[in-house]
């Protein structure tokens, strides 16, 4: 596998990364891995979900085990026998997807890997793996990835079957809780592997941005990959929400409603406050929109506290992008290798 033809998409769930994937699919020569999830396996999370629900205290701060045990000798993954398995891991990952490529008769070599990756809280582990490799940022307002995921614990909906539950009425708080501590644990993770990637080989994609502008965004995206773009338009019109058939969009699908701020109408004024008790800081750090009414709890970054790390974080994004006026937070794509950029949205 040519390591310069491997590209990731991390980010959180629920934020349009198999839309792009599908978009992607599109062009020549690449093969889409979809799902490997390979962070479930690799950063099993602690403490457990139903610590949201039974926790002392309030929310407890969310971790993986990866990180819990690194310094433990017995840990499979131990830091001190490093050398011992990574390697062998790069090398089980690499001959995973060539295996995939081959259905696709793509020669190893040749092919462009495009892997979605749900697991994205060990990004930094499988960016420092394959260094080479291009890594796309996809970000999307955490409220909206609640709220997705909130519609997912529906009795008839789509992600029952893969291990989803139709949550009670009293456990919808406890579970916006959890999720929002996920949003958040990923998001900062996704971030520190994007911060140490090569800036040639990463790019940082809104989703609101990508919604908005589908094939312009695409057509960046298609310049990280060194792939051509002139296609962009005619699959961004082919794959928009739109044209799916009607019977595959919905409250209780997959594909859901492609409008940001939904939350504000499917989540009670309860639950919209024990949302931002978690992620407001985070939002505030992105570059998001946050109402001064939703009070901030403990267990996120203090309001003050984000914003100067928001300020930090837009000053390492400036290294490498040149700043718009219109958008003076993240911008929407930063410019990637060969050139391109410069197509900054701000999110809405």
């Amino acid at each position: 596998m040519n390591e310069r033809r491997l590209t990731w998409i991390f980010g959180s769930s629920r934020s349009g990364s198999t839309w792009l994937l599908r978009m992607l699919s599109d062009l020549e020569r690449v093969v889409p891995i979809d799902d490997p999830h390979l962070g479930h396996h690799l950063g099993v999370w602690r403490p457990i979900p139903l610590a949201w629900a039974t926790a002392q205290g309030g929310s407890p701060e969310l971790t993986t085990l990866l990180e819990l045990k690194a310094d433990e000798p017995g840990y499979f993954f131990s830091d001190r026998y490093r050398e011992s398995w990574w390697q062998p891991l790069r090398d089980l990952i690499g001959a995973r997807f060539e295996a995939q490529a081959a259905e696709y008769d793509q020669d190893s070599t040749d092919a462009n890997y495009v892997v979605k990756e749900p697991g994205s809280h060990v990004a930094p582990l499988l960016a420092s793996l394959f260094p080479d490799s291009n890594l796309i940022f996809l970000l999307r307002d955490g409220r909206d990835v609640v709220d997705s995921w909130l519609a997912g614990y529906r009795d008839g909906s789509w992600a029952i079957p893969g291990g989803a539950f139709p949550v009670a009425s009293g456990g919808r708080v406890a579970l916006i809780r959890w999720l929002s501590a996920v949003w958040v644990y990923r998001t900062r993770a996704v971030r520190t592997a994007f911060e140490r990637h090569s800036p040639d080989g990463r790019v940082l994609v809104r989703y609101e941005a990508l919604l908005a502008n589908t094939a312009e965004v695409l057509a960046e995206v298609c310049v990280l990959l060194e792939l051509d773009r002139t296609g962009a338009h005619r699959i961004a019109e082919r794959h928009s929400f739109e044209r799916l058939p009607r019977a595959t969009r919905g409250s209780y699908m997959r594909n859901r409603t492609a409008r940001p701020g939904s939350w504000r109408e499917n989540l009670t004024r309860g639950e919209q406050t024990a949302m931002h008790e978690i992620l407001s800081g985070t939002l505030i750090e992105f570059g998001y929109d946050v109402d001064d009414k939703y009070s901030l709890g403990t267990w996120d970054v203090p309001r003050k506290l984000g914003r100067a790390l928001q300020d930090a974080w837009t000053s390492v994004a400036g290294a490498f992008v040149n700043s718009s006026p219109a958008f003076s937070q993240i911008p929407a794509v930063t410019e990637s290798r060969g050139g391109g950029g410069g197509s900054l949205m701000r999110a809405t």
